[in-house]
């Protein structure tokens, strides 16, 4: 599996024509506490870059922008219950959909964890 990064600070990792999608570890340290997740609806057509979800926390509510374009094939409905996850572990059991990828080659203009990482460090 590969995960990439946006400078709008999602994660999307592919497996397959799969991609799970989140908000990093900056992020939602950046939020402060989560209260709410406003997830996408299933089935729903995406398109790279478009705001798909909304992240409500103490300090703000935030957009989430889809990194690549698919249909909504899975939301995590968890996080009704459990907003406070994406705190406690966003690069994993936080994460907020899964997508079937339209058009892979959207994936090239992204960051691998090296070059996110370093992209974080100049903020």
């Amino acid at each position: 599996m590969s995960r990439y990064f946006t400078k709008d600070h999602e994660w999307i990792e592919i497996s397959g024509q799969v991609g799970t999608v989140g908000i990093t570890d900056y992020a939602q340290s950046q939020l402060g506490d989560i209260t709410f997740v406003e997830l996408p609806e299933l089935g729903s057509s995406i398109t790279k870059g478009a705001s798909v979800s909304v992240v409500d926390s103490v300090k703000a509510a935030s957009d989430v922008y889809t990194p690549v374009s698919g249909e909504v094939v899975e939301v995590n409905e968890a996080l009704g219950d459990a907003p406070e996850t994406v705190n406690s572990d966003a690069g994993g059991s936080g994460w907020l959909f899964k997508l079937t990828l339209s058009d892979p080659g959207e994936l090239d203009g992204l960051m691998d964890e090296a070059a996110y990482s370093a992209y974080v460090a100049e903020l």
